[in-house]
């Protein structure tokens, strides 16, 4: 098995970690903090997950911004 007990973002999924993110932040703040056209032009959960699971950079910084939020969200 790969377990990873020390990995905070272990057993997350790309899409509740930015779902936690859209209800704490909303798309508008989350605009402004992960310049990205997904979530300023037209945001959905979808279309993000599709060019997030593509671009590993952008993932990155989204998974970053919830680690920083992270004691704060409910998952």
């Amino acid at each position: 098995m790969n377990e990873q007990p020390n990995n905070p973002l272990h057993g997350k999924t790309l899409e509740a970690i930015l779902k936690s993110l859209v209800a704490h932040l909303g798309w508008a703040e989350l605009g402004y903090r992960i310049h990205i056209n997904c979530f300023l032009d037209n945001p959905s959960i979808n279309s993000s997950l599709k060019f997030l699971r593509k671009t590993p950079w952008a993932r990155k910084k989204v998974e970053d911004l919830y680690l920083q939020y992270a004691p704060e969200l409910k998952n």
